[in-house]
């Protein structure tokens, strides 16, 4: 009897270890943009895209960050360490400022520009700088949104388009030396790392949201309209008395 009971509790504490050992590890929660009194100017819509862009610009950031630690050689032809070099093509996105690299070019002519395999300055920083001028471009030279401000759908889906051709030559055009461009993600006998194509994943996901969001505000609009007209007709309370 007592080996069984002991049996029993063996088995009890087995399914109690198995069971906390199949709890998923934390994997963070979600960050909101802080607060502030600007907020009172915008719009659902306004500080959708806010946010939008803001995940965009940060997204890019990181790729830059990555790209650099994959390809030294590109930071070091613009600063003497990873971290100004990274910080001067923050500025110069933040600031609205030219590449310099990029002979003055903008939007999709810096992106043809910096894909280019005989383009010899900081690649990093030149598709890094246009990727993010070009989608800029596409929310009308804003990168924060209020009531006066509008965005066109169709610049963004084409934005979204933009960054996928960016990303799919980037992977497969080849230097003098036939060499990819930039060295990103990596699928090998010793494992695959994908994060590049993730992280560029979501940019375009989130431009192709917006787009639809944006699409399907002004046909709620109309809708909300009619069923305005129509609930003041039907949708009232009956006297009861």
């Amino acid at each position: 009897m007592q080996g069984a009971r002991f049996s029993l509790v063996i088995i009890s504490a087995a399914i109690l270890l198995g069971a906390c050992s199949s709890v998923p590890a934390p994997r963070g929660e979600v960050q909101g943009m802080s607060s502030g009194s600007r907020e009172m100017g915008q719009s659902d819509t306004n500080r959708v895209a806010t946010i939008a862009m803001h995940s965009n610009l940060q997204s890019l950031y990181l790729l830059m960050d990555k790209l650099y630690r994959r390809n030294p050689a590109e930071w070091k032809k613009t600063a003497a360490s990873r971290e100004d070099a990274i910080q001067r093509v923050r500025s110069a996105i933040e600031q609205r400022a030219p590449w310099p690299a990029l002979a003055e070019q903008r939007d999709i002519g810096a992106l043809s520009l910096a894909l280019k395999p005989e383009f010899a300055g900081d690649r990093v920083a030149a598709f890094i700088h246009a990727s993010a001028d070009m989608i800029i471009v596409a929310h009308n030279g804003k990168t924060e949104f209020f009531l006066i401000d509008s965005l066109d759908a169709q610049h963004l889906y084409n934005a979204a388009r933009n960054m996928e051709i960016a990303v799919w030559l980037l992977a497969s055009r080849r230097n003098e030396t036939g060499k990819p461009l930039l060295l990103a993600d990596d699928i090998s006998e010793a494992g695959r790392n994908l994060s590049f194509e993730r992280e560029f994943g979501k940019i375009v996901a989130r431009l192709d949201l917006l787009a639809v969001f944006i699409t399907e505000k002004y046909r709620r609009a109309g809708i909300s309209y009619v069923q305005n007209l129509l609930g003041g007709s039907f949708i009232q309370f009956l006297p009861v008395r």
